[in-house]
């Protein structure tokens, strides 16, 4: 299914929208995918915002598993629209519960100070595998993706920096070109900014990772400057904490000229499973 389909959405009342039904063959991903659930809350708010207006922050709480085989239904609340903000309330709900709960902020076009961190060094993405060759997910999930390359940066090739509990990089983009909107390419960043970023939590517990549940909690994104989510972008990740069964990730978004286009961060479930405790 084509990024345009899966953030499709059918209105279905002012103020209310039907995501599609998707349910991948897959044992990796047996519920609803998170970014799925997230990208379309995106999309529905920005339905009802002024086109003057961009999404500048997102912050979201995954409630309840999301079921792949049921549609989802968007309730939007108009929380503010002022003249250079506004503001968006989502909940998403299936089965007449609450799955997902997001609040988006959106500002028009301004100016001010500018600087941003330097880009990290990492290995060009033509150099790497692509993400069914690194057997992080099964035939079914890879395929759920496979309109997207992933590449993620081998740990024999990752510059580790120190002082950093966990660190991975990761390269991603659509491999077809996507329309000139600027608000697909936002949406369609929103959609893979939660595939890989809880891995960054897990890489220095390979050992232990068939013995973790792992899902999302929540979900924290900023844009900061325009991109094409069909030009290479570099995801940089690190987990600076994990305990107590949770494990906070934070990633920066940069495009292939160094600028920092987003920043994500997100804090997960990586607690032992019943049966191995």
């Amino acid at each position: 299914m084509s990024i345009e389909k899966i953030l499709d959405l059918e209105q279905l009342e002012v103020n209310i929208y039907r995501g599609s039904v998707f349910s991948p063959e897959s044992g990796y991903f047996q519920r609803t995918f998170g970014g799925h659930v997230a990208g379309q809350s995106l999309v529905s708010a920005v339905r009802t915002v002024d086109p003057r207006f961009l999404v500048h922050s997102l912050h979201g709480y995954f409630i309840r598993p999301g079921d792949a085989t049921a549609s989802t239904i968007f309730l939007v609340e108009r929380i503010r629209d002022g003249g250079s903000f506004c503001t968006r309330r989502v909940n998403a709900i299936q089965h007449g519960e609450t799955i997902f709960s997001m609040s988006a902020s959106f500002q028009t076009d301004q100016s001010g100070i500018e600087h941003q961190d330097a880009m990290p060094s990492a290995p060009p993405p033509d150099d790497l595998p692509g993400l069914n060759s690194m057997k992080v997910f099964d035939d079914a999930g890879f395929r759920q993706f496979e309109e997207w390359d992933v590449r993620i940066v081998p740990r024999e090739k990752l510059a580790l920096l120190p002082g950093l509990a966990s660190q991975q990089q990761v390269w991603f983009r659509h491999r077809d070109p996507l329309p000139d909107d600027p608000v697909l390419h936002i949406c369609a960043l929103a959609y893979m900014s939660d595939l890989t970023l809880l891995g960054s939590a897990q890489v220095t517990h390979l050992d232990e990772r068939e013995h973790l549940q792992v899902a999302s909690l929540d979900h924290a994104m900023w844009f900061m400057r325009m991109f094409r989510a069909d030009e290479w972008l570099l995801y940089d990740q690190t987990s600076p904490s994990a305990c107590g069964g949770r494990a906070l990730c934070q990633g920066k978004l940069f495009n292939r000229h160094g600028e920092m286009v987003a920043a994500v961060m997100q804090e997960g479930l990586t607690r032992y499973k019943r049966d191995f405790q």
